[in-house]
């Protein structure tokens, strides 16, 4: 029985590593350490359809009395329109709205991958996806600055600060460092490493609870608080997921509102 118990314990991949993100290819191409298909490039073709159909067959027809998909579609445009495009950048916010809307709505169902059963795991939890959206957020603020103000204007007025001029060759690299470098990094880094530690904390409370109940006949009773546990950050990781959302878009609207602005 201990033998048995030894062997099951052993086939548990626990604890799990940063390799259990490099997920082998779900088809056949270029040998076994292909990479090119897995099952995160299948989320995200699946997540970009999803939102294409949905808001096609929504629109296809609109009425006056809104059906259910239309409330719904309707409802996640309004809430960002006026929560974050009107909020953060007032009347010319209603311009990007569509895009901060399909950004949302991007991030938000690439994140709910997480918990979603046999998915269980967030395209965003790989670096590239989120350095990818940070760096699209990232062009779009710096060449709408460069429309509103002209090129060399609004980089005067994006690192050059209102301040005494024997203080500007300190302020001036950092004003570089902070708009053209830490912003971009710190989109992406905060997504991915939010992604990245909701999946892990999951796979440690998931798997722990198999190698605690396979372990030996003491630790089997603790499988079920751990498996608990996996339960109750399930519900956290929900709350992550749309937070992500939000706060990622929220801070692209508070970027372009910065690049539009007439004053540093």
């Amino acid at each position: 029985m201990t033998g048995q118990s030894t062997v099951l314990a052993a086939d548990v991949p626990f604890p799990p590593s940063v390799e259990d993100f490099y997920l082998p290819s779900i088809v056949p191409w270029g040998g076994h350490d292909s990479y090119w298909f897995t099952k995160i490039t299948a989320l995200l073709w699946i997540s970009v359809a999803l939102i294409i159909i949905f808001f096609l067959v929504t629109y296809r027809k609109p009425k006056l009395v809104p059906t259910k998909k239309q409330w719904i579609a309707e409802s996640i445009y309004g809430f960002v329109r006026n929560n974050i495009a009107v909020d953060m950048l007032g009347k010319r916010g209603i311009n990007f709205a569509p895009y901060l809307t399909t950004l949302f709505v991007f991030i938000l169902l690439m994140n709910f991958w997480a918990i979603v059963p046999f998915a269980q795991i967030s395209p965003n939890s790989h670096i590239a996806f989120p350095a990818v959206l940070a760096v699209i957020s990232y062009v779009m603020f710096i060449y709408i600055g460069m429309k509103h103000h002209g090129g060399l204007k609004y980089f005067k007025h994006a690192l050059i600060p209102p301040a005494p001029w024997f203080i500007l060759p300190l302020l001036i690299p950092i004003e570089f460092f902070s708009t053209f470098i830490v912003r971009p990094f710190s989109l992406a880094v905060r997504l991915f490493a939010n992604m990245f530690a909701g999946h892990m904390l999951l796979l440690v409370f998931t798997l722990g609870g198999f190698a605690m109940l396979n372990a030996n006949v003491w630790f089997a009773p603790f499988s079920v608080v751990s498996w608990a546990m996996t339960i109750a950050l399930t519900f956290l990781e929900f709350l992550v997921i749309c937070l992500q959302a939000y706060v990622f878009t929220v801070l692209t609207a508070s970027y372009v509102q910065g690049a539009l602005a007439d004053e540093h």
